[in-house]
């Protein structure tokens, strides 16, 4: 069986879980995540506490059920404490601002590029060269991130472009006459 399968989850005060026959809810203080069941996992609710098995023998119901595990925990963790990505701007006159629920960056373009932020993430600017994508769901999380990163993603040469807080960006040496 699935070593991270195996560990049962432990639902913290203030979130419910319900496990019906075809989704999993989670409700907490940062929103509702919903997810559909996989068919090979059963899942058991007991008390604060969340186990999951495979439903049969076979190597695909025991990679589903450390998989499921893993979401089911993600959303728990989601809804209670939430998830952030940090994203910092390289570049001389490159600016972000958060704009409600959008993101307006000037990143060396003749035009300024906007964003818009899907519901349930939330965007803030505390300087002009860091941006704090904020959500409950870390895969549409991490998404938006990845989106915004790519719209300038780091230049090998002088490092120019978005990244990820801790990124590290490896410079090329330019080419020698």
């Amino acid at each position: 069986m699935s070593r991270v399968g195996k560990m049962p989850i432990t639902v913290p005060q203030g979130v419910d879980v319900e496990i019906a026959a075809h989704q999993i809810i989670v409700k907490g203080a940062l929103g509702t995540l919903t997810r559909a069941a996989n068919a090979l996992v059963t899942i058991e609710k007991k008390g604060s506490t969340i186990t999951l098995a495979p439903a049969n023998t076979s190597t695909e119901a025991n990679a589903m059920s450390g998989t499921m595990r893993a979401l089911i925990n993600n959303m728990v963790n989601g809804v209670s404490k939430g998830f952030e990505k940090k994203l910092s701007l390289v570049g001389v006159g490159f600016r972000a601002q958060a704009q409600g629920a959008k993101l307006n960056l000037q990143i060396g373009f003749s035009h300024p590029v906007v964003k818009d932020m899907p519901a349930g993430i939330t965007v803030a600017c505390a300087t002009q060269t860091e941006i704090l994508i904020k959500g409950a769901d870390r895969q549409v999380v991490g998404q938006i991130a990845a989106e915004v990163r790519a719209i300038r993603p780091p230049e090998p040469y002088k490092g120019k472009g978005i990244r990820y807080a801790d990124e590290r960006v490896v410079l090329k040496e330019t080419k020698k006459k």
